[in-house]
């Protein structure tokens, strides 16, 4: 029995990874690009930028325009960094990330920088993987960090008449009000949601179910996105696949410009309380036709963000604009 449930084990693992970015082939190309010389990026930074001519030029300036909000020229203090004073062992998903694009730059550059899930707006602008949607936000210049964890996205090979009836959740309920919306939920027919944290974080053990892969979580017809610390990291899986999704109007924002989803166009929006949940998933299974328009919407906001080449120029042009507005370009 013990050998049986060993082996289920491993293969549920093998299976969750199926739709996850590869974290090994993630940190061995950050390696790759450490290894090659800067001057290598430097002197490309040219080319890069007039490739601008190739793509949609109001959509360039418009995505650059969203995530460096800042309007003004500042001026960068002695808390300020450069690349050489960043370390590879602290976070180093973000590292890597933030290397790609600060290589093509000068190394005396300066800048203010915010690793991890940020939620509070910096008194200087810096760079940041999240902010608040709310608010004057322009000091929280957004790149695409972390994204081996955050920009996953599905080859959903199911469609959504084949899959299940019900609203699948599983994840941390570490915070308010993901503890709150599982005590409250848990037991309902219409929904398969459960809490993988250890019951002793969080109380009650009936609220407590076995982790959930990508691939079997994708056989439900409605997937629910809640945000935790910040963003819902599983908001880009469910968008790029066949399955609906649901979640309350997000609080925070990365690359992927949650600010400008549009409820009922790109996803299902709840109510703050998730009062209106169940009503919300019934209709929606009644209505298949309904469904199937949101998931195509979703699936087509997904599309713009998988071209690299273009993901490269805006991520330099927000960086670009940075240095610029700094004096240091």
């Amino acid at each position: 029995m013990q050998c049986r449930n060993s082996i289920h084990r491993k293969l549920i693992k093998v299976r969750s990874r199926k739709y996850k970015n590869s974290k090994l082939l993630f940190h061995f190309r950050g390696i790759i690009n450490i290894l090659t010389p800067d001057y290598f990026y430097r002197r490309r930074l040219k080319q890069i930028v007039a490739s601008s001519s190739e793509y949609d030029l109001e959509y360039i300036r418009d995505r650059v325009a969203y995530y460096n909000k800042q309007q003004t020229p500042f001026v960068l203090g002695n808390d300020s960094s450069t690349f050489s004073q960043l370390s590879l062992r602290k976070r180093s998903a973000y590292y890597f990330d933030f290397q790609e694009c600060i290589r093509y730059f000068d190394p005396s550059y300066l800048f203010q920088y915010l690793f991890g899930d940020v939620i509070d707006i910096p008194p200087k602008p810096a760079f940041v993987k999240s902010r608040p949607i709310a608010g004057d936000n322009a000091h929280s210049i957004l790149l695409k960090l972390n994204k081996v964890r955050h920009f996953t996205f599905v080859k959903d090979e199911q469609c959504f008449q084949e899959k299940k009836d019900k609203l699948v959740w599983r994840g941390k309920a570490g915070v308010v009000g993901r503890v709150n919306f599982v005590k409250n939920h848990f037991h309902n027919p219409l929904f398969d949601i459960g809490q993988t944290n250890a019951p002793a974080n969080n109380g009650d053990l009936h609220w407590q179910k076995g982790f959930m892969s990508i691939g079997e979580q994708l056989q439900y017809k409605c997937i629910l996105s809640m945000e935790g610390f910040d963003v819902a990291s599983n908001l880009k899986w469910i968008m790029s696949s066949n399955s609906l999704c649901f979640m309350k109007k997000p609080i925070y924002e990365t690359w992927f410009m949650e600010g400008r989803l549009i409820p009922g166009v790109h996803y299902v929006q709840l109510k703050d309380d998730y009062s209106d949940i169940e009503e919300k998933v019934s209709y929606y299974l009644q209505h298949p036709g309904k469904a199937l328009e949101i998931t195509r919407q979703a699936n087509v906001y997904c599309e713009q963000f998988k071209n690299r080449k273009r993901e490269t120029l805006i991520s330099l042009l927000v960086m670009k604009q940075y240095f610029e507005q700094s004096g240091q370009m």
